[in-house]
C-alpha cells in the first residue's frame, strides 16, 4: 500500500491555523432585590449625606445601607409603576420602612396621597459580586 497521499494531508493539517473557539459574551448584571414599605419625605434639612442641598424635584432617595450614589429601580408592587432613584441620603428612620423617596419620586409612583406603598427595590450587580442589601 502506497502512502504518498498521506504526506500532503499532514502538511496541510500542520500549516492550518487552529480554530478559535467562540467567546461567550459577558453575563448580564444579576439583579438583587429587597421588598418592603416605602415612604416619602419633604425636604427638611440643609444638606443630604452627600453634602448636596436637597432638591424637591430630584429623583433621589434615602436608604440605610446602599452605597451613596447607587441607582435603584423602585417598583410599586400593587400598580407596577417604576422609577429610578439615586441614593443620596441615609434613612429611613422608621424601622418598618426600606426606603424614603423624594417628593418627586413619590409623585411619579402615585404614592404621595397614601404616604406609603409596598415596593420592590432592584439594584443591578456585576456577576460574582454580592448583593448590597442586608437581606440580599
Amino acid at each position: 500500500m502506497r502512502l504518498y497521499w498521506v504526506l500532503p494531508v499532514l502538511a496541510v493539517t500542520a500549516c492550518s491555523t487552529p480554530r478559535q473557539q467562540a467567546v461567550a459574551p459577558p453575563a448580564p448584571p444579576q439583579p438583587c432585590e429587597q421588598t418592603g414599605l416605602a415612604s416619602w419625605y419633604r425636604v427638611a434639612h440643609q444638606t443630604t449625606a452627600t453634602g448636596e442641598a436637597p432638591s424637591p424635584g430630584a429623583m433621589v432617595a434615602a436608604h440605610r445601607t446602599l452605597p451613596i450614589g447607587t441607582r435603584v429601580h423602585v417598583t410599586v408592587v400593587d400598580t407596577g409603576q417604576t422609577v429610578v432613584v439615586r441614593i443620596d441620603d441615609r434613612g429611613p428612620f422608621a424601622k418598618n420602612r426600606v426606603i424614603d423617596l423624594s417628593s418627586a419620586a413619590a409623585m411619579q409612583l402615585g404614592m404621595r396621597q397614601g404616604g406609603v406603598a409596598q415596593v420592590r427595590l432592584q439594584v443591578d450587580t456585576p456577576t460574582g459580586s454580592t448583593c448590597p442589601f442586608e437581606n440580599g
